[in-house]
């Protein structure tokens, strides 16, 4: 069944249902705000990618984009179902650790990666770590000398392909923070530098084109430009690349506007796209890596809040506050995101109305969903808001010494609990005394 264009079911109680659990009990045993996680959908999106490149006969790698949700149970679900997995942090690499998950699988990223998030990761022995700049090559080699070690890395370009998205997660375009720039040398400056290096091997280059990509041409027009780079290398060095990493950014539905492509289409572009120009080069196929984490998570997540105050203004709008907002879900205060709901104890009612759901932090621009159309409300109906599973936990927030939410997963009708509700206690915990 689908609800506001979201795979949920209705139980026999006239409830919405995730992963075969009424909504309504979690919200009563756990508490709001809450977010939900239908573990079967993770690995659903999960297995469309890699059983597209299985089915397509290419040999590659789909690393989970843990920025997008990171726990310790979640990247223990990316490991069962053989996933790699991107860091940028010494915090998610200490995460995938507690989670036991296998180093050699992971890759780390970062703008900005400190030497002591270059020596963690040398020193648990990941499989990857992807150059970003000038001052990694020097900080790599300064810790691969000393730990006497070797690593493999990718070389992050910028291939100066601009999509039309928020400008805040368009990073693929030439004025960026991330990469070595393909316009103006710096690439090849930094290959030359890394090609042949006693300890540094490079097996590829890495792109990250955008984010909420709803189409394939951005991605063909990265590959023929990495191509275009790959083949002068190819000629003057002989270089031949065993990776090329494609990146993420594949779109999720949010709202009925948006309209993204299968998983399997992004994928078959891109291989096909990899696999013509590797034959007019007449190289083998590079492996191909992506980077999925919003197309994993985003649309198996839902979270639900419990309805307090309401505002009438006639003429103008009616505001519903929840005991949630920006400080569990910054999207659309950051964004302007958009966002579908129902409440969750009455999701067959007819709607009747339109309502804009506020969040309660002391800040005008906590807004949930304007406009949102919803049956007879009161205090106590529980708002359930679909797709939020990429980015909420994860960019939470203490503002108003709000505490953060607990995680729960579901899946084939049991519920989890996987991150447990922060205390007021948990909020103060290092805050120290000034008396």
């Amino acid at each position: 069944m689908i609800i506001n264009h979201h795979p949920f079911q209705t139980n026999e109680n006239g409830h919405l249902e995730i992963g075969g659990v009424d909504t309504i009990t979690l919200a009563e045993k756990y508490g709001t705000p809450l977010y939900v996680y239908d573990v079967s959908m993770i690995r659903e999106n999960a297995r469309s990618f890699v059983n597209t490149f299985k089915e397509l006969n290419v040999q590659a790698k789909v690393a989970y984009a843990s920025k997008a949700f990171s726990s310790i149970a979640m990247l223990q679900v990316a490991k069962q179902e053989d996933l790699c997995l991107d860091v940028i942090s010494e915090g998610e690499l200490y995460t995938a650790l507690q989670a036991g998950f296998p180093t050699e699988r992971i890759h780390m990223h970062g703008n900005n990666k400190s030497a002591e998030e270059i020596a963690m990761a040398i020193e648990h022995n990941i499989g990857c770590i992807v150059i970003d700049n000038f001052h990694d090559i020097k900080l790599l080699e300064e810790q691969l000398n000393y730990q006497n070690k070797t690593m493999d890395v990718l070389m992050r370009v910028t291939p100066g392909v601009e999509l039309k998205t928020h400008e805040y997660i368009m990073t693929g375009n030439e004025d960026s923070k991330f990469g070595f720039n393909l316009q103006n040398g710096q690439a090849e400056l930094a290959f030359k530098q890394l090609y042949n290096h006693k300890s540094i091997q490079l097996k590829g280059l890495h792109c990250h084109i955008g984010s909420q990509i709803f189409e394939t041409e951005g991605f063909q027009v990265a590959v023929d430009i990495l191509f275009n780079e790959l083949n002068k290398w190819n000629v003057e060095y002989n270089y031949i690349p065993e990776v090329l990493n494609l990146g993420g950014g594949y779109g999720i539905r949010y709202t009925k506007d948006d309209q993204p492509l299968g998983h399997h289409e992004y994928v078959k572009v891109m291989v096909q796209a990899v696999q013509k120009h590797s034959e007019s080069l007449n190289i083998p196929t590079p492996e191909i890596w992506i980077e999925p984490g919003r197309s994993i998570v985003g649309n198996a997540g839902i979270t639900l809040y419990t309805l307090g105050a309401a505002k009438h203004i006639p003429g103008v709008r009616e505001y519903v506050s929840v005991d949630g907002g920006m400080t569990d879900n910054i999207r659309p205060a950051l964004y302007q995101a958009k966002y579908e709901a129902v409440i969750a104890n009455k999701p067959n009612e007819k709607t009747t109305k339109k309502v804009s759901i506020a969040g309660k932090a002391c800040e005008s621009g906590d807004m949930l969903i304007w406009d949102l159309p919803v049956p007879n409300v009161e205090p106590g109906d529980i708002l359930a808001v679909f797709s939020t599973g990429a980015y909420s936990y994860s960019m939470a927030s203490h503002y108003n010494r709000f505490p953060n939410a607990a995680v729960v997963f579901v899946e084939n009708g049991v519920d989890k609990l996987v991150v447990k509700r922060e205390t007021y206690e948990d909020v103060v915990k290092n805050d120290l005394s000034y008396e």
